[in-house]
């Protein structure tokens, strides 16, 4: 094969979405947040997975999303659209169910007039200043809103994967002078947001990233693991160099593999001579800059050739690739290519 093999661990998706539902009291639901094709992975699969652990509600950015969550998963479980009721989405969510996150008086506009009494959710803004009414919208047609019976009213935290920052609590005390005695359901973490006390918690939280085994849930059992063929293999003398630009030099005889990926399937070019591949559990640098289709990797020390290298797997996460690319675990996930082979192992059950 000549493409990556992409391994997608069901059984740690369960087992991590079971381990935040349990940083929780009984009476809180655990939603999943399965936007962005599950972040990478698949949103079927991992879906059908996560329902099958026991998640009810799944949140999706978009209603296109929505409506390949809803082919998956079938007419139970809530579907839940960050983005709310956008022009051109009605038909979508009545047909199918969705249940927009009204964003603004506008959506809410439009919810109200082209669907009365069909469910919908509220999105406030507590500061992060990117999704939400802000609060003197919300004043002015909370009671609007309220007589329309919300399912849910949520927030989004900035900071959350820094415990200590203030931001944390000025957006909690915010959501609770918005929302305290609504009695209405209500949901301000994520994966972040559910790390820190109970007091984030409310009635449902939504994690993401620590279902996939990122960062800042470091208890998540790694979930995939990326093995990439080597093409070719070759001997350098002292003084011969490797790639586009010449960024790296041979010091001393060397014996480099290509291997087959590139920035076309997610590794990024920030992370050319700084990251690392796994042949085993020996560790092999990525030398010279990343190519479309390719990359080259520094064997001289092992062996033999080995026939692939690891560069996801459970000696090196998404985050330790992302914090050699200057990034986030997210990214690295959601830029996973299309030219993978991907493979589903367990059964998530």
């Amino acid at each position: 094969m000549s493409t990556g093999r992409l391994t997608i661990d069901l059984d740690a998706i369960a087992a991590n979405w079971r381990a935040l539902d349990a940083l929780s009291a009984a009476t809180v639901e655990t939603a999943a947040t399965v936007k962005a094709d599950a972040y990478g992975l698949g949103i079927g699969p991992v879906a059908r997975t996560l329902a099958k652990a026991g998640a009810r509600s799944f949140f999706v950015a978009v209603a296109e999303e929505g409506a390949a969550l809803r082919q998956a998963l079938g007419p139970g479980p809530a579907i839940l659209v960050y983005s709310g009721h956008m022009p051109g989405d009605t038909d979508m969510i009545a047909d199918l169910g969705l249940i927009p996150m009204l964003n603004s008086i506008d959506q809410m506009t439009r919810q109200f007039e082209a669907l009365p009494g069909a469910p919908f959710g509220i999105q406030l803004d507590t500061g992060m200043n990117r999704l939400g009414m802000e609060p003197a919208e919300w004043a002015a047609v909370r009671d609007i809103a309220m007589r329309q019976g919300p399912q849910l009213i949520q927030s989004h935290l900035a900071c959350a994967d820094e415990p200590d920052h203030a931001m944390n609590r000025r957006q909690l005390d915010a959501f609770h002078g918005l929302t305290d005695g609504l009695g209405v359901p209500r949901s301000l973490a994520a994966t972040g947001g559910l790390l820190l006390d109970p007091g984030y918690h409310f009635e449902i939280t939504r994690p993401g990233i620590g279902l996939y085994g990122g960062l800042p849930f470091d208890k998540a059992a790694p979930v995939v693991r990326l093995a990439l063929p080597v093409v070719q293999t070759r001997e350098l003398e002292p003084g011969e160099t490797v790639g586009y630009g010449n960024t790296w030099q041979a010091e001393a005889p060397a014996r480099i593999a290509t291997v087959s990926a590139g920035y076309a399937d997610g590794l990024l070019r920030a992370m050319s001579n700084t990251a690392a591949l796994y042949s085993g559990d020996t560790a092999c640098p990525l030398v010279g800059r990343v190519s479309m289709d390719l990359i080259t990797v520094d064997i001289t020390h092992l062996e033999g050739a080995p026939k692939s290298l690891d560069i996801l797997s459970g000696l090196q996460t998404v985050d330790d690739v992302a914090a050699a690319a200057g990034t986030i675990g997210y990214e690295i996930l959601t830029s996973l290519g299309p030219r993978y082979h991907r493979r589903y192992s367990g059964t998530g059950a």
